[in-house]
């Protein structure tokens, strides 16, 4: 799950695999790894790879199945604003 999640999050944000580690001050392998299902990244690298995604680790880890949007600094009307896309997004064709 984990794999998968950094996986997804990376290409649904457009950038390579070479531009996640640049990001995250690691190798372009440890990123394959992680994708790759074959090592761990460290709880610290955990947090750094939810904080660059925004969002929680148990997003990151499969234990919960909704992503957040960091809001903060956003006024209250810019928050409406946002909400209202969402809920026009999620309306059927």
């Amino acid at each position: 799950m984990l794999s998968e999640n950094i996986k997804r999050l990376r290409t649904a944000r457009g950038i390579s695999q070479v531009e996640l580690a640049e990001a995250l001050y690691v190798s372009k392998q440890s990123v394959s790894n992680w994708e790759n299902d074959n090592i761990m990244p460290s709880v610290d690298m955990l947090i750094k790879i939810a904080r660059f995604f925004s969002v929680s680790t148990d997003y990151l880890l499969g234990l919960d199945d909704k992503e957040i949007i960091d809001v903060s600094g956003l006024t209250a009307k810019q928050i409406s604003h946002i909400k209202l896309i969402i809920d026009d997004i999620k309306k059927p064709d």
